[in-house]
Parts: structure tokens; C-alpha cells; sequence
């Protein structure tokens, strides 16, 4: 049984979602990867950076501190994301913006960057048609995907643990949504249908560190959408509680460190033929 919730609740962010995921998923599971990204857009020098789905700005901080000269706008579907983000990187222009319709005329972008939020997009080839429509002809796309859950040691962990926890109905949000984009042949091939050229995928892995298990636990479980997954199976604490004592079981306690894989891929509009000699000489 997949879910018990509606297809869209487990792409939903709200009330405290901001707050427990910046405390205890981004210095861990996201900084180390969104330093890595904004070193990797650097090397593109844009003057005017879109970047979809910021969430609480984690990619969007180190954005205007490696590119100091570009315009930095950050949109994401989920107002209290917007509103969250806003406060944390007020260098960035921030709007909120559905992925699927972006509220920006054509050829508007040098850089669209987006890290961890292809996976959440109902409709990736509609999403990647938008990018082009807003990307200046020789812009560029850079965004990250997380690899399978397994390459994950946090995420892994997690997944074990919402199996002991609820044995015969366990929540598969981080397997069907954050791991569920690993297979490079389809993220090709949506980006093509999206008119897109993908140029390169390169693997990154890193390490992540947090305080203790029990950090981790309730960063997955009351910081992103697993939340109501949980919700509807049983009191929220509760079971946040029994998540942390199996990971912390696996993990001892103290600090914990995990190796985390993800994809960064490099995309651009397919390159315009070049006029041949005759049409030149037509011309």
C-alpha cells in the first residue's frame, strides 16, 4: 500500500514543516550539497540566477555569497517556504511560483539552479518546458537529484526504521518522492521532452554530520512531508520517538556522520544549427 494520503499531500510544506527542517535536515543533508552546487554555478558567471524551489534558501545563501554580481531570484511553490526564506536570504528576490507556470517572460535567465525539488514536480517535462521558455539561448540548467534511497545512509536509516515502526503499512514518501528520480535514462529523457539537452549528470557524494540520530529522526518526521504520512498512522510524537530510538540503535549514540549520494545535472537548450555557406552566401 503506497499511501493512505491524497496523491498531493506528500508535496505539501506547511506550519512548522520551515522551522524543523532548517534546524535539523539542512546543516546535515542539504548545506554540504547546496556549497558544492553554488561552487558549480559560479563557474557560469550569470547576471541574472532563477533559482525553483528554494525552500528555506539553504541553496539560495551560499547562491549570493559565491555569485555576488548576479540578480538571485528564488521562488518555490509553498508560501511559508517563501515566507521563511525571505527572512533568511534577504539578498535574494523572493517570489512564491509554481514550477509548472512560471510567472517570468521569455528569455529571462542566464541560470536556472534547482536542488532537491525536481523530484516534487507533478509534471517534470511540463516543468522543464518552463525552464526553457524563461532561459536565455545560451543559458543554463543546474539541478540536483537525490540517487536511490540505499546510496543515502540517512535516508536509509529512516526507511528502516518507519518499517519497525509501522510493519504492515509503512509510509514510502522518501522512497516514491526524494529517492524516486534516480534513473538517469528517464531524467534524460524528461529533460528532452522539456526541450532540453542534458549535458552532463556527474555523481557527488558527500558526507553529512548531525548532533545525534534523534536529530535526524525528527528532521524527517515533523520537517518534511513524511509528517503526514506519520499523522495518519499515529500520534505524531509518538512514533517520532520510537523512529529515533531504532536509528539511534543503529547509529549509537552522540554524533552521527552518513555518506549521501546525489546527481548534479547540467542542462542547456539544444545548440541552434549553424547556417550553411550557401544560405550565407543566399542571404
Amino acid at each position: 500500500m503506497r499511501s493512505r494520503l491524497p496523491d498531493d499531500q506528500d508535496r505539501v510544506w506547511a506550519g512548522s514543516m520551515p522551522q524543523a527542517y532548517e534546524r535539523w535536515l539542512a546543516p546535515a543533508m542539504f548545506r554540504p550539497f547546496a556549497v558544492d552546487l553554488a561552487r558549480r554555478a559560479a563557474r557560469f558567471a550569470p547576471r541574472r540566477l532563477l533559482e525553483i524551489a528554494a525552500g528555506t534558501g539553504v541553496l539560495t545563501r551560499e547562491l549570493v555569497t559565491a555569485i555576488p554580481s548576479a540578480r538571485v531570484t528564488a521562488t518555490d511553490l509553498n508560501a511559508a517556504m517563501v515566507e521563511y526564506g525571505s527572512r533568511r536570504v534577504p539578498l535574494a528576490a523572493w517570489r512564491q511560483a509554481d514550477a509548472l507556470r512560471l510567472p517570468f517572460d521569455d528569455e529571462q535567465f542566464d541560470l536556472i539552479a534547482c536542488q532537491f525539488g525536481v523530484m516534487f514536480f507533478p509534471d517534470r517535462p511540463a516543468a522543464f518546458r518552463e525552464m526553457r521558455r524563461v532561459l536565455g539561448p545560451e543559458g543554463k540548467v543546474l539541478f540536483s537529484t537525490w540517487g536511490a534511497v540505499e546510496t543515502h545512509g540517512f535516508g536509509a536509516a529512516v526507511t528502516a526504521a518507519l518499517g519497525h515502526v509501522f510493519p504492515g503499512d509503512p509510509p514510502t514518501f522518501l522512497t516514491d518522492v526524494p529517492h524516486g528520480y534516480c534513473d538517469l535514462d528517464e531524467v534524460a529523457a524528461d529533460l528532452a521532452a522539456g526541450g532540453l539537452e542534458c549535458v552532463s549528470a556527474t555523481p557527488v557524494t558527500l558526507e553529512g554530520h548531525a548532533s545525534s540520530a534523534a536529530d535526524i529522526a525528527a528532521g524527517f518526521c515533523t520537517g518534511t512531508p513524511l509528517r503526514a504520512a506519520i499523522e495518519a498512522r499515529g500520534e505524531p510524537a509518538a512514533c517520532t520517538a520510537l523512529v529515533a530510538d531504532q536509528m539511534t540503535a543503529r547509529f549509537g549514540p552522540g554524533p552521527v556522520t552518513a555518506t549521501m549520494t546525489a546527481y548534479v545535472i547540467e542542462a542547456r537548450p539544444p545548440a541552434r544549427p549553424r547556417p550553411s555557406a550557401a544560405q550565407v552566401e543566399g542571404t
